[in-house]
């Protein structure tokens, strides 16, 4: 079960970075133009939060599981790979998803579009920054992985 977990999760990061990056670039151009902000928007910011929120279910799951997150645990607070994913990984991953998750609730219930645009970038800009500092870069000095894991 873990591994499949594992081939999930490899699927759905993809598509939490590729639909913030689609909602981020979507509001950017909306809130330039002052564009209305129409249903195909709407379904865009909708959509990265649910693509975001099932990614949250997987990775608890993951963090649940985790041999790497057991030995930070058993260990109290060490250093490398576990204390990264047990500590780090997780509590920036849950941070960037809560912002997605306010940034997408204050979008909607703004009046004017081009405060929805503004708010929308606003936050899933954080969320996509916070995201990609604690990425697991194949050139960070805290834990390295591979773009693309073969198992």
């Amino acid at each position: 079960m873990y591994y499949i977990l594992l081939s999930v999760h490899a699927l759905v990061k993809w598509l939490v970075l590729l639909s913030l990056l689609y909602a981020i670039i979507r509001a950017f151009h909306g809130f330039r133009s002052g564009a209305p902000f129409t249903q195909t928007d709407n379904a865009v910011r909708h959509w990265t939060a649910t693509i975001a929120h099932i990614q949250l279910l997987i990775g608890t799951a993951l963090f649940l599981q985790s041999p790497l997150v057991k030995v930070a645990f058993s260990a109290g607070t060490s250093t490398g790979d576990a204390s990264f994913f047990a500590f780090i990984h997780s509590s920036m991953m849950f941070a960037a998803i809560v912002l997605i998750t306010v940034g997408s609730s204050l979008a909607k219930r703004k009046a004017k579009d081009r405060d929805k645009f503004r708010i929308q970038l606003i936050w899933f800009c954080l969320a996509l920054l916070i995201m990609l500092i604690a990425i697991p870069w194949p050139f960070s000095p805290l834990a390295q992985r591979p773009f693309i894991r073969t198992f």
